[in-house]
């Protein structure tokens, strides 16, 4: 008995270190800064954290990695998933093509390349071109394309370049025809799009920041116009407005270049829209709306009307036509009014319309005629989403992309003169989809309320309180999570995990009504909803406490932080991924401002106290067994500064006296999401997070 008992005790202790040993975390200075908010003071012990270009930051950072690093070495099956990973990341990855002139472009990654490359074909019955490889910008791929925009004739194409995952942007030019660069530079481009208009377009952008670009606020945002040839000082200013520099200004022009439609947000939902006549010498915008409760989002235009797509007497969506020569609301047309499903997108394409709508997360897709006519649907395989669409007025073929949990996207070509669907671009994958299923399940809420998720799993398995759960949720800022693809998770589900998907409320699954009643005040029904999920899948017997992990990125990140300090006992495993932990004090960084009208602001005494209860960093405990944890962010992320993990980690570390890990890697030359990330960075990324989430739940590899 006793030597047995030693057996296992060295077995424990030599061959898995990483179980028997619990981390030494470093031990970082506290401050004694505190504020007090409506009476209350609130110790702010991290906030030199704030400033990650100290050298007691950069120090903590690497002594932190060091940590994280050497725990996750000790995972002895680390490698082998990490090959089994890249093995499954080893696929071509295509974009859904977009007609520039006569031509069509589309991005192609043949497997592993850290960035995809752009293609041209002349016509679809030519074969495609590599045409730009942005790979060679950068020797690790960390300088990407974040958008590409071209003239209407295809002349010329505009690039958005962001480098180590940074929301500014580099905007250079080249012609189409001999990939020949423009010699200008434009500089401190940010939340911005191409607008163009004869031999230039208008874009977005802030003054130059200073040292400080990657945590100053966000301020005064302005749209210019530049003309082909020339420098970034002769850019003329379009529109500005002083008196009020937290709102953010969008340009764009429709397919005709008739119009600018201008538009301004004060926040993450709501804008303002004035319309100005291009073909009017001297003409003026034109207020539309100014209210900013209600979204506008420009469809294109049609003759004289102006086409969006709006919330306005509408919390699903519907479609409306507006003249600027008479814009007040009793002259707008609704040309498709509201469903009992959710209008996402409208595209004109050729002499018709392509709706996109989704119905309990799952995308559909619908040709109208521009009078608001119905004619065909598009058929879709199953639970998935269309995740682009692009459509010209001068095609009768357009282009989609479709993707469902356990496959990529699919790119279709559609041809509206004979409504017939074919195959553009499908890849030939390292496993075989079939062997998964999806279904979707609905589950009540703390009040009662219906809330929809997706289970994916092997086809025909069992569900049973041993089997290993990763339950993954959002809610927030209008946002739907609809069936997207992810390798990762493929490892996961080959080894008999269930992948979880919850639908909360904060988004827009169900429109502005489902998206409002997660916010402010109510946000605590996203983390009841989240909490909800869990308890049904351990109430149903699909897995258990011991095996059930969350995840979840951004607002995600919150919403992990949040449920892992409300519920603790419910969660063996907790992944909170740039992360927003600090509620007090996140409107004072960069964009973070725009995130009010969802979170609301320490600023006001009512929303301060709701936001208090729930902030993750100062609600943490001391005798609390939390979950394993492993925080996720980025040296980089300019939208949710790494300071709120930094502080959330180290009060965690501080706080927490139990066994299990509490760490936290620091990505470098990264930003805040996987968009742009060298696939090289993902790969490495995701195999240290999905090894300490099979350590902890008792997988193997």
């Amino acid at each position: 008995m006793i030597k047995n008992l030693l057996a296992v005790l060295f077995l424990n202790v030599f061959l898995n270190p990483a179980i028997a040993q619990t981390p030494v975390y470093p031990a970082p200075q506290k401050g004694t800064v505190s504020d007090n908010y409506f009476g209350v003071t609130v110790a702010d012990p991290y906030r030199w954290m704030e400033d990650d270009n100290s050298a007691e930051t950069k120090k903590w950072v690497t002594e932190e990695n060091v940590v994280t690093q050497n725990y996750l070495s000790k995972i002895p099956f680390r490698d082998s998933l990490k090959a089994r990973m890249s093995a499954l990341w080893n696929y071509p990855k295509y974009s859904a093509p977009i007609k520039a002139g006569k031509r069509y472009f589309y991005f192609k990654n043949d497997g592993l390349q850290n960035q995809p490359v752009l293609y041209m074909m002349p016509g679809l019955n030519y074969v495609p071109m590599a045409y730009f490889d942005q790979n060679k910008l950068s020797t690790d791929g960390t300088v990407n394309i974040q958008s590409i925009s071209s003239d209407k004739n295809g002349n010329y194409m505009a690039f958005m370049l962001s480098k180590a995952g940074s929301d500014w942007n580099e905007m250079r030019i080249k012609e189409t025809a001999n990939l020949k660069t423009l010699p200008e530079i434009i500089n401190w481009v940010k939340f911005s799009g191409v607008a163009w208009k004869d031999s230039g377009f208008y874009y977005s952008r802030y003054d130059e920041p200073g040292a400080d670009a990657l945590t100053k606020r966000n301020e005064n945002h302005k749209i210019y116009y530049h003309k082909l040839h020339t420098s970034q000082l002769d850019d003329s200013l379009v529109w500005q407005d002083a008196e009020h520099p937290l709102r953010i200004f969008s340009a764009s022009t429709t397919d005709d270049e008739h119009f600018l439609v201008i538009s301004a947000s004060e926040g993450s939902s709501g804008n303002s829209i004035m319309i100005q006549d291009l073909t009017k010498k001297g003409s003026k915008p034109v207020v539309i709306t100014d209210k900013f409760t209600n979204q506008f989002s420009l469809v294109g235009s049609i003759g004289k009307e102006v086409l969006f797509i709006t919330d306005y007497k509408a919390p699903r969506y519907r479609l409306i036509a507006v003249n600027p020569a008479l814009p007040s609301e009793a002259n707008w047309r609704e040309v498709v009014s509201q469903q009992n499903d959710i209008l996402q997108q409208v595209s004109l394409a050729g002499k018709d319309m392509v709706l996109h709508y989704m119905k309990d997360a799952s995308s559909h897709l619908y040709i109208y005629d521009t009078n608001g006519k119905w004619k065909a649907e598009i058929p879709l395989e199953t639970f998935g989403t269309v995740s682009e669409l692009n459509t010209s007025i001068s095609d009768s073929l357009f282009f989609f992309s479709f993707t469902t949990f356990t496959a990529p996207p699919t790119v279709y070509r559609f041809n509206l003169n004979n409504l017939r669907l074919y195959k553009q671009f499908q890849t030939k994958l390292p496993y075989n989809p079939a062997d998964y299923e999806t279904q979707q399940i609905f589950y009540t809420s703390k009040d009662q309320t219906k809330i929809p998720m997706f289970l994916v799993h092997k086809k025909g398995m069992k569900l049973t309180p041993e089997t290993p759960t990763l339950l993954f949720g959002y809610g927030g800022f209008n946002i739907s999570k609809t069936p997207e693809f992810k390798p990762e998770r493929l490892v996961f589900l080959e080894q008999g995990g269930l992948f979880v998907m919850a639908n909360l409320r904060g988004g827009g699954e169900y429109g502005d009504e489902w998206h409002k009643a997660g916010t402010k005040l109510l946000k605590q029904n996203v983390f009841d909803d989240f909490i909800g999920a869990a308890e049904y899948l351990i109430k149903e017997k699909y897995t258990s406490p011991s095996k059930l992990a969350i995840s979840g990125r951004s607002n995600g990140g919150l919403l992990v932080g949040a449920a892992m300090i409300q519920r603790p006992e419910l969660f063996k495993v907790a992944l909170p991924a740039v992360g927003v932990m600090d509620m007090l004090r996140y409107q004072k960084f960069t964009i973070g401002w725009s995130w009010a009208n969802d979170y609301g602001t320490s600023d006001k005494e009512d929303e301060f106290k709701a936001i208090y209860k729930y902030s993750p960093l100062h609600n943490l405990k001391e005798n609390i067994n939390y979950p394993a944890t492993l925080i996720t962010t980025a040296d980089h992320d300019d939208r949710v500064i790494p300071a709120h993990s930094f502080k959330f980690a180290a009060t965690l570390q501080e706080k927490y006296k139990g066994e299990n890990p509490m760490l936290i890697r620091i990505d470098t030359e990264a930003g805040h999401g996987a968009s742009g990330k060298p696939t090289g960075k993902m790969i490495e990324e995701q195999s240290d997070i999905f090894s300490f989430l099979f350590y902890h739940l008792g997988m193997k590899l």
